[in-house]
């Protein structure tokens, strides 16, 4: 767009490498394996920190550098990062860049950028990434399907799924497909946390509204709203927010809610939620965004994922289930979008391995994979072994099939699935049903919940990093196994819904009875 003024403010954060990284992951492998002696024995902040902390010498010797050059930093709340608000000149110099302002066209995003950096090798060894700088990551996507539902609404209360649950989805049919209960949780330290980006935010009165009909049980359902980098806190409820918190507030029952509103909606906001929960003494049971990115974004900056990933890894070992919708263009990515290169199209964070992604699914009876869900492997983070038997079966069975379009080695995803099409949403005080696997997020969200409500009551841990738990050989009674359904995109019919694990539908919907008995019993 041209140059940008010299006397602008940018936000440079230098990021640092653990001083432990392959300590914190044989831990987490170690607690989260149901096999191990240790398993939900999540570790405290201050546990975490002794490995995730940046060396003392690292944080030194970026400092005085920093201080030479004029530049005050403060560290993030996480400690994983410095942080300095600089004028652009300042930057230019620190860092021998050519900061100039650029448009992201569909979005109409401004952002200032350099073509090219430079960091001393003295300093360069300390970290393990400056942002921003020659990163060109578009913002987060998240906007679901949506359209007015009309006349035909009408409350389901029987526990059988009834016929209408093929055509709307309420409360109510996901309580009686997956078995979840009604019943109000009681655990005081329980809680799910829902990212909200976009300016989405959701409206108090029109979740009570909805809950009139659809769960007239429920006497005062309520949540809270945190806002990060100014995140919006009121105003008429938007699509995805309502989505969002309707299907956790009104699906966990009583299980206290929290929307973490962020107003940074690039990748410096997910970082900034990360910091902010990574901050907190005790950080949140259940984590469920319904936002992401097309991975091919960070082709260029690897660095940047490694590091969002492993935030992650700090927040799973601390015992947090994070949840990421797959995205909604099937094969070709977070949205139905061409394909660069004519290849299959993977979704960040989905690939990370300590996130667990979530398709979507349809239909009641039966429950088939919903055409839009995202699926496929990641061409950043290699397969993890917790998958290796479930998704190198797939593999196999695939053959020569797409042969050159997915990375074969990569992570697959999604890792299971839930309803994502046709949920009642009340936005803005009217009905619409809404469709995406931002649906299928706070509804799995939701069981982890109420499953964490009876663990806790019983003097158990949480559920925490789900992905070895969901993958060991012991669980595979806790899944609706899905076997029909494909996800086209890129000029084919994609990927299709089979017995065990699938590049659609993961390794099925979850049942809340079953998972809470197979969790019970370790």
């Amino acid at each position: 767009m041209g140059k940008a003024s010299q006397e602008a403010t940018i936000t440079i954060t230098l990021g640092f490498p653990m001083t432990d990284r392959d300590g914190l992951e044989a831990t987490l492998l170690d607690i989260s394996n149901p096999e191990s002696a240790n398993y939900g024995k999540w570790l405290s902040k201050a546990e975490v920190a002794k490995f995730a902390a940046p060396k003392t010498e690292s944080i030194t010797a970026v400092k005085d550098w920093l201080t030479k050059n004029n530049i005050t930093a403060v560290a993030s709340k996480s400690g994983n990062s410095l942080i300095a608000n600089v004028p652009v000149h300042q930057a230019n110099a620190l860092l021998d860049a050519n900061y100039t302002k650029f448009e992201h066209k569909a979005s109409g995003t401004e952002v200032l950028r350099t073509l090219s950096y430079s960091l001393p090798a003295e300093i360069k060894q300390h970290l393990s990434f400056v942002y921003p700088t020659t990163q060109f990551i578009p913002p987060a996507t998240g906007k679901p399907t949506y359209k007015p539902l009309g006349s035909s609404a009408r409350a389901v209360q029987e526990r059988a799924v009834p016929s209408s649950c093929a055509s709307q989805t309420t409360p109510a049919c996901l309580q009686a497909l997956y078995n979840i209960p009604t019943t109000p949780a009681t655990a005081s330290s329980n809680n799910i946390h829902v990212a909200g980006y976009l300016s989405e935010i959701a409206n108090l009165s029109e979740v009570q509204t909805l809950a009139r009909t659809y769960r007239k049980d429920i006497t005062n359902p309520t949540f809270k709203i945190v806002s990060i980098d100014g995140g919006v806190t009121s105003g008429q409820g938007t699509f995805e927010a309502s989505l969002d918190i309707d299907y956790t507030v009104l699906l966990a029952t009583n299980v206290p809610v929290s929307f973490d509103s962020v107003g940074d909606s690039s990748i410096q906001g997910f970082f900034d939620l990360n910091d902010y929960l990574l901050g907190l003494d005790s950080t949140p049971y259940v984590f469920t965004t319904s936002y992401g990115f097309y991975e091919y974004s960070f082709d260029d900056d690897h660095d940047i994922a490694n590091a969002l990933c492993d935030d992650y890894m700090q927040l799973s070992a601390r015992g947090t289930s994070i949840l990421y919708s797959s995205g909604d263009g099937g094969v070709s990515g977070a949205q139905s979008a061409s394909c660069p290169n004519n290849k299959f199209v993977a979704t960040f964070p989905s690939g990370c391995p300590y996130v667990t992604s979530v398709g979507g699914t349809t239909g009641v009876s039966p429950e088939t994979g919903v055409d839009f869900s995202s699926g496929g492997f990641s061409n950043i983070f290699p397969r993890p072994s917790f998958q290796d038997s479930a998704v190198s079966k797939f593999i196999t069975n695939l053959g020569s099939t797409y042969s050159g379009l997915y990375n074969a080695s990569g992570r697959g995803f999604p890792d299971i699935s839930a309803q994502g099409t046709n949920f009642i949403v009340d936005v803005a005080g009217t009905l619409y049903l809404i469709g995406g696997t931002s649906a299928s997020s706070p509804t799995f969200a939701s069981v982890v919940a109420l499953v964490n409500d009876q663990l806790i009551n019983a003097g158990k841990s949480p559920l925490g990093w789900l992905n070895p738990l969901l993958y060991s050989s012991a669980a595979t009674s806790v899944f609706n196994d899905i076997t029909s359904g494909n996800n086209p995109g890129c000029n084919t019919n994609g990927f299709s819904a089979v017995t065990g694990w699938d590049a659609i539908t993961g390794l099925g919907t979850v049942d809340y009875a079953r998972l809470l008995t197979y969790a019970n019993s370790l």
